[in-house]
């Protein structure tokens, strides 16, 4: 699953640590999420939206396999 949380973070300008700080999470949790070697919780990922005012589809993107356009 691809996302959009460095970018989003980029934006405002935050350290990993200051956003693990704000969601109540690790730094290497969001290093994990940002790199795509964890896929968050639902109720982490609702946070991260609600945190970032963007909807979890607009932040979490599922990868497209030819399968899926069958």
């Amino acid at each position: 699953m691809r996302n959009s949380v460095r970018k989003l973070r980029s934006s405002r300008e935050l350290s990993q640590s200051q956003l693990g700080t704000a969601l109540g999470v690790s730094r290497q949790t969001i290093n994990a999420i940002e790199t795509e070697r964890y896929t968050p919780s639902l109720p982490l990922a609702m946070s991260m939206a609600k945190f970032f005012e963007v909807t979890v589809e607009e932040m979490f993107h599922p990868d497209e396999s030819p399968a899926d356009d069958q």
